[in-house]
């Protein structure tokens, strides 16, 4: 029996991992899109008034094997893929995508929409009902339902060929990362490197069979080396593997698969009568429109950029002074930074890590979140896993309820996608009075634990998790009728709200001293670091945000520039970046065709919602600060007014209701440390 064919019959109705074969996966695929074409084919024969319950609640809870089959095997797709999963993935997008089109581009169907939309002050709806056929309609409209016969076959083609172009693009960088390894054999070359980034890399080595160190792309392998390492022209070496993912001109390169991006996304923009794909995904957002969005980045920008200049040049003066470069190169910054830092605060992250061992940084997690919103996470292995380094958990509330199951993947492996996400393996929702709890998972690529040592986390990793568990703490949290509004189905730009507001309490002592220990002591972290660690926070912050800025700002030029000026990318990256550009550029370098979040994810025009998101985190966190970090009264208020809340409101609605004022970037600029010389 196909075990997606029937609702699960194991603990917590979970994904029963062990007993899904990847046979099974195109099957109930198939199974799914054909109860999904007889459920569409009932709604639009039914000869009933549409109304909302006999139509949008209908189409709400329909689809069951599909949902049940896409989410596992979407999570496995990023988190743990084969060439096999990869092959179903280019097979059976065209075909949901026909079945999305053939939904949504459905006359009849659109029309009875239309007309419940039309007459909804003749229903009794609820305001999350009125949000989730708002929605709905919005959603028909803005995906061709209004369109002639002909661009809706246009629309067809572009939305197809757009869901292969995106996985090719992700499968491409992946393989990339892959296939690429700095092999060393002479231990002089690791000068410079700690002992726990020499052990890993004699690990990785050996786990291939070789001896000496391998150092890969991977994020934990690829920043230390070109944090610490001594030997600068085997630093370029590693950079220019990274910085040229996808881009060298073989069966791997994404510069063509970026420009049919690009240009579809335009095409497709312009056939639904906007001006820009950027355009069109503002209009659905907090921002509402580019002007908005370019003038927020110029503003960062200007208020940056003269401190991030200061900066640039006290790291070259520093570096010059210890006999380093005239000029810093890109693949110089991460070294003489870490050198600086260590000269300016008399300590770096290397004396950091014996205090955040993994398990104990998740377990501070789980801390926070039982102080705020009275939590409780219980391990347990009652529930199957895709892979031997997953952990799972039951979350309770105070009253011992059930509130969601919550995986936790930590490791870099080759089955895995670079990165650190949250993904919904079950939404939550509520029918027929029963609460239908969420299961939630973190995936990250952590420093792996060696033969020696545990896995022992950078503070840039601290903060990685706490961000993603933010994310988790939004699906897990979620407490809404309907699945489509629940969790994390919120404007783009309110999304990382949950997530970045979540890494403040780790530059705070009072969250620190529950879960900062060293692992061999027990000691808990001394006040001279989390000090040192509060005092550092703004150490080059404006670099940081210049960077964020360019990514945003590249985002936003492909999606408003007519592609047929999109001739060569790397021309384009930096043409649409120099005013963000503060070192040389390496001719080599091009970052587009790896930019995976706007090109495999959900972020295209989007990118600037983290920096948008980090003036409403700042906000909020000053909220939380002048209560105290841990008052339970204000996190219940989080809780109540944003985490459980999903898109059943407006997202500056929902701000309000918790903070009573809508934000200011103030909170931001003052948190970054660049308002004293703007006031």
């Amino acid at each position: 029996m196909n075990p997606f064919f029937k609702e699960y019959d194991t603990a917590y109705q979970s994904i029963p991992f062990s007993k899904i074969k990847t046979e099974h996966y195109m099957p109930a695929f198939l199974e799914g899109i054909k109860q999904a074409e007889k459920e569409l084919e009932d709604l639009v024969n039914s000869t009933e008034n549409p109304t909302f319950k006999n139509t949008i609640e209908i189409s709400e809870y329909s689809s069951k094997i599909l949902s049940r089959t896409s989410k596992a095997f979407y999570n496995l797709l990023g988190a743990h893929t084969s060439e096999d999963l990869q092959k179903i993935a280019q097979e059976i997008s065209p075909k949901l995508t026909k079945l999305s089109s053939d939904r949504v581009l459905n006359k009849v169907l659109f029309q009875k929409i239309k007309t419940v939309f039309e007459n909804k002050a003749n229903e009794n709806l609820n305001p999350e009902q009125e949000m989730l056929l708002k929605e709905t309609y919005n959603y028909f409209v803005r995906n061709g339902a209004n369109l002639n016969d002909a661009d809706k076959e246009i629309l067809r083609g572009i939305d197809t060929e757009l869901s292969t172009l995106s996985l090719t693009f992700g499968e491409n960088v992946l393989k990339e990362i892959n296939k690429y390894e700095l092999h060393i054999s002479q231990e002089e070359d690791l000068a410079g490197l700690p002992n726990g980034i020499k052990e890993a890399a004699a690990l990785t080595a050996k786990n291939r069979n070789k001896t000496g160190w391998v150092f890969t792309l991977d994020g934990p392998s690829l920043i230390g080396f070109l944090k610490y390492a001594d030997n600068r022209e085997l630093r370029k070496k590693l950079h220019k593997a990274s910085a040229t993912k996808a881009s060298k001109g073989d069966d791997l390169d994404n510069q063509d698969i970026v420009k049919k991006i690009v240009t579809l996304k335009s095409k497709r923009a312009k056939l639904l009568g906007f001006e820009s794909h950027a355009a069109f995904v503002l209009a659905e957002q907090m921002a509402t429109k580019v002007e908005t969005v370019n003038n927020f980045l110029e503003d960062l920008l200007v208020k940056a950029k003269p401190f991030a200049l200061k900066e640039l040049n006290e790291l070259q003066e520093f570096a010059k002074s210890i006999g380093g470069p005239e000029v810093l190169e890109s693949y110089d910054v991460a070294y003489y930074s870490e050198k600086l830092k260590n000269k300016l605060f008399n300590f770096n992250d290397q004396q950091l890590k014996p205090y955040f061992k993994l398990e104990n940084v998740l377990n501070g997690a789980f801390i926070v979140a039982e102080k705020l919103y009275g939590l409780s996470f219980k391990e347990i292995n009652t529930v199957d896993k895709y892979h031997k380094d997953v952990m799972t958990y039951e979350v309770t509330d105070e009253n011992g309820e059930l509130v969601s199951l919550f995986y936790a993947d930590f490791f870099p492996r080759e089955s895995k996608q670079n990165g650190a996400w949250m993904n919904s393996l079950k939404a939550q929702y509520i029918k027929d009075g029963v609460n239908s709890r969420p299961h939630i998972i973190n995936v990250c690529n952590f420093t792996k634990p060696t033969e020696t040592q545990p896995s022992l986390l950078t503070f840039n990793e601290v903060t990685t998790l706490f961000h993603e568990f933010g994310h988790g703490l939004h699906g897990m949290l979620s407490n809404t009728q309907y699945k489509s509004l629940s969790g994390t189905n919120v404007y783009r730009d309110f999304v990382e709200l949950p997530s970045q507001v979540l890494e403040n309490w780790c530059f705070e002592k009072e969250a620190l001293d529950l879960f900062a220990f060293h692992y061999e002591t027990g000691d808990v972290i001394p006040n001279e670091l989390v000090e040192k660690i509060k005092a550092s926070s703004t150490f080059r912050e404006a670099s940081g945000m210049m960077r964020q800025l360019n990514f945003g700002m590249l985002d936003m030029a492909y999606h408003t520039t007519n592609p047929e000026a999109v001739t060569d990318i790397r021309s384009f990256e930096r043409e649409s970046t120099k005013e963000t550009q503060l070192m040389p550029v390496n001719d080599y370098a091009c970052f587009s065709t790896a930019f995976s979040h706007i090109f495999a994810g959900g972020y295209s025009a989007g990118y600037y919602s983290y920096k948008w998101a980090e003036v409403l985190d700042a906000d909020a966190f000053e909220y939380f600060k002048e209560n105290g970090i841990f008052n339970r009264e204000i996190g219940e208020k989080f809780k109540e007014c944003i985490l459980s809340k999903g898109g059943t409101k407006h997202p500056m609605e929902l701000y309000k209701d918790f903070r009573g004022t809508e934000p200011d970037n103030t909170a931001l600029l003052k948190r970054a440390g660049l308002l004293v010389e703007i006031a």
